[in-house]
């Protein structure tokens, strides 16, 4: 009579059941140690004025997230930092100041990114949020956009806050008691830097534009501007909302001087919404409109 085979137990096999439910154990104690990613967060401060800076952003600068803010090069000062101190704060002795050099070498401004970039990777794989000043709002013309994009090409888990603010052209035109725009206005923002060309272009096109670090081409734009008949209608503002604040209505009279990178020009064309205003009225006595 033949006997069922019975599957012999080895010492061999208990090891490598014992090994493996090690070997899960320790994973889960890993996954229980695992520390959170800090959050990335960009802090809007406004453009100058203190008391511009929000609820939202000063409970946050008050948590016990990481500061840093963005400079030139070592040793330079930080307008972003300088808005927070007038606001009463003190940034905390772990902050750090992140180097953007001002130069368009595509080589250069990588590799500070990058060095910018490991830099808070360090303390978000710690668990710790870090913010990010800024001076006006983060969705505006900010290096807070180049500094995320970085951090999560390199961590796709970290998570991106943004804290927006009150952003300098909007500043401007409450400072002049003017609309930013109104009704059916075009509006156009641009950085001067792009040239009087461009500029050109866009006077055909939008009621109001707003000419973004315009000290580049200021000259150039005021005789577009004199050339067009809208010196009238434009409006000069450097360094919105702090002590070194300057508004000029005479626009004219700023050529041949050389501005603070930080203003702006804005500028209202008003014969656009009147040439608009009779292509609509020709075609509606033409029927081609209701």
């Amino acid at each position: 009579m033949n006997q069922q085979s019975v599957p012999r137990v080895t010492h061999t096999s208990i090891n490598d059941r014992q090994q493996l439910v090690r070997s899960h154990e320790e994973n889960n104690q890993r996954e229980l140690a695992r520390v959170p990613l800090g959050r990335l967060i960009g802090i809007s401060l406004g453009p100058g004025d203190p008391d511009l800076i929000t609820r939202a952003a000063e409970k946050t600068m008050n948590s016990n997230a990481r500061w840093t803010w963005p400079v030139k090069k070592t040793g330079d000062a930080s307008f972003a930092l300088e808005i927070a101190r007038r606001a009463g704060f003190s940034p905390p002795q772990d902050g750090i100041p992140l180097i953007f050099p001002m130069t368009r070498d595509a080589a250069v401004l990588a590799a500070a990114w990058g060095v910018a970039a490991e830099t808070v990777l360090q303390s978000l794989q710690a668990g710790r949020d870090v913010l990010f000043l800024c001076e006006g709002d983060v969705s505006t013309y900010s290096t807070f956009g180049c500094l995320s994009r970085n951090v999560t090409k390199r961590n796709a888990e970290v998570q991106v806050a943004v804290i927006p603010g009150v952003s300098s052209p909007q500043a401007c035109a409450a400072r002049l008691g003017i609309p930013l725009a109104e009704q059916d206005d075009t509006l156009a923002f641009l950085p001067a830097g792009y040239g009087v060309e461009m500029v050109t272009q866009l006077l055909d096109v939008f009621d109001r534009l707003v000419l973004m670090k315009v000290n580049p081409v200021l000259d150039q734009v005021i005789d577009l501007l004199d050339l067009r008949g809208l010196l009238a209608h434009a409006r000069f503002v450097e360094r919105v909302g702090t002590p070194e604040e300057r508004v000029v209505t005479d626009v004219a009279s700023l050529k041949g001087q050389r501005v603070n990178y930080l203003s702006l020009l804005l500028v209202h064309n008003p014969y656009i919404q009147k040439e608009r205003v009779r292509i609509n009225e020709q075609q509606h006595r033409q029927g081609n409109l209701p």
